[in-house]
């Protein structure tokens, strides 16, 4: 959490059983705040005997160091607002699901940090059979209403440290990167805030920095993975397309707002075939760009309908299929990666298996058309599709030269029936971004950003196709009742936006009738009949 540039206090509940140490936890994080230098508040609410309620506190601290407020000081609440929280603590997970059914967890914002333990209520424990609490239920709940969650069980912690919940508790709150204090500064006051001599600590110091340190690790371990997995996803790693530099003479055919999706699709389309692919992919770029100068020659638009054509035309281009999908997975990058996500040592061996389940249709993908009929239809034919199941150990000689075989097989692709299909497609769309275009700007634009709907494999790809060549033909080139090109425009919008809000179709089937186009045919699915075997008499 960014808590630099927050102007309101960082709000946290932490809820306590009776002798757990929770006034002795609060004054922990007062001290602490004070010492790093922001200002923070705290108030108690006492809980009632007989395990019918923790005891709270309520925590406030000001993001903002006190030196750097100019001589203001912050204005804190005395009481939490539900669902104005950032982070609840507690040492007992019924009494954490209690404070959420009070709304204090909001699931946007509230991080929670809860012990697994349970400590039972006197309602359960007067149940003559098994009257516990459901915890896998009440873990649900956590899970539902946090926008964070940490469960573990402290009262093991601090058992094994030999301290109490308290110590453990901090540990986890400094863990959670929830208040902008180091871990330095969390210790000086467990330690009573001397260090010139820790070989003088006394046992009960000791025991609590044991317990705030697994807490700590705990929660903070989890977090920094996270952390990692996300900083990687987010830039440039060994999987990751790197942006490569566009070649000359192809940068000098289309204008500089272009230069950088252009390289990124240039480079993925050359790296998913071959350079005559790339260059097939430049060519029907370029009848793009010369229909966008025809009706906008200016660029006051930045060419925008040539970077969106630019950008779904090369994704369409490389399709996934089987001689991809091998090709991707027997890449040392990949196999790289694995061992890093598993902080494999270099003497460690390490087995990768793939699981894959290729059907008749990816195997008549890279067959001619007429042989490839043949497949699917006997397939149609068949009780049940069938697939074959493979299990391939790409850490072993046969598996990785299996999959290298198979990824070595790009030149049959050209002669599959799928890539001719793919293209023809894909000439079907082109044309109706450059007719669009030609027309007006902002119908090619949106016929443009209509490529978004070919996304994924197998059935979902297939929809996908169907959704956008039934826009193109009934909403781009058939006669409208209303033809003026702003309409065309509106209406392909909607049907997009409905295409891709609703998985079913039935949100982009009334988006056509409303806007005069005919809904999408009912496509013809096989039935197919299955025995039932006779029940076994008794």
């Amino acid at each position: 959490m960014n808590t630099m540039n927050r102007t309101q206090p960082i709000t946290l509940l932490v809820c306590a059983l009776g002798g757990e140490g929770g006034g002795v936890l609060t004054e922990w994080l007062v001290d602490t705040a004070r010492h790093a230098g922001y200002a923070a508040q705290s108030t108690s609410i006492p809980g009632v005997a007989q395990r019918t309620g923790a005891t709270t506190y309520y925590i406030e601290v000001f993001p903002v160091p006190v030196a750097e407020l100019g001589g203001r000081r912050p204005v804190f609440s005395l009481s939490p607002v539900p669902g104005a929280l950032d982070a609840i603590v507690s040492s007992e997970l019924l009494e954490t699901t209690r404070q959420i059914g009070n709304g204090m967890s909001a699931p946007e914002r509230t991080r929670v940090i809860s012990s697994s333990a349970r400590t039972l209520t006197t309602a359960e424990r007067m149940q003559p059979g098994d009257g516990r609490a459901d915890g896998e239920r009440l873990l649900d709940v956590v899970k539902a209403f946090s926008r964070e969650h940490h469960v573990f069980d402290m009262g093991s912690v601090a058992r094994e440290a030999g301290t109490v919940v308290s110590a453990v508790m901090l540990g986890a709150i400094a863990g959670s990167g929830l208040f902008p204090f180091p871990r330095e500064a969390y210790e000086q006051v467990v330690r009573g805030g001397d260090t010139s001599a820790p070989e003088k600590l006394d046992r009960m110091a000791a025991a609590s920095l044991r317990g705030f340190a697994s807490a700590f690790e705990i929660v903070s371990t989890p977090r920094a993975q996270a952390a990692l997995v996300t900083s990687l996803l987010a830039t440039t790693g060994p999987d990751a397309p790197v942006p490569c530099a566009l070649p000359a003479e192809v940068a000098q055919l289309f204008p500089p707002p272009v230069h950088d999706m252009l390289a990124l699709g240039h480079a993925r389309v050359h790296d998913y075939q071959d350079a005559g692919y790339a260059a097939l992919y430049v060519e029907r770029l370029q009848q793009v760009l010369a229909a966008e100068r025809a009706s906008d020659p200016a660029g006051a638009h930045g060419f925008a309908v040539t970077r969106e054509t630019a950008r779904w035309l090369a994704l369409w281009m490389a399709f996934d299929d089987i001689v991809r999908v091998a090709e991707l997975k027997s890449r040392a990058s990949r196999a790289q990666r694995v061992r890093r996500e598993v902080k494999a040592a270099d003497e460690d061996i390490v087995k990768v298996y793939d699981h894959f389940k290729p059907g008749a249709p990816e195997f008549a993908a890279l067959l001619p058309a007429s042989l490839a009929h043949r497949v699917t239809a006997w397939d149609r034919r068949r009780r049940t599709p069938w697939a074959l199941p493979l299990k391939v150990g790409s850490h072993s000689v046969f598996g990785m030269a299996s999959l290298r075989v198979l990824a070595s097989l790009r030149w049959l692709r050209r002669r599959g029936s799928r890539f001719a299909e793919e293209q023809a497609l894909i000439g079907r769309w082109l044309a109706a971004v450059v007719q669009g275009t030609r027309t007006d700007w902002r119908l090619g634009h949106e016929i443009a950003l209509c490529g978004r709907l070919i996304k994924g494999y197998g059935s979902t790809n297939e929809r996908g196709k169907r959704n956008l060549l039934h826009v193109i033909d009934h909403l781009a080139v058939a006669p409208l009742p209303d033809g003026a090109p702003a309409a065309r425009a509106g209406a392909i919008a909607a049907a997009r936006e409905a295409a891709l809000a609703d998985e079913a179709g039935t949100a982009l089937d009334a988006a056509l009738v409303r806007h005069g186009a005919a809904p999408r045919p009912v496509i013809a699915q096989p039935i197919r009949w299955m025995k039932r075997r006779p029940a076994a008499t008794p």
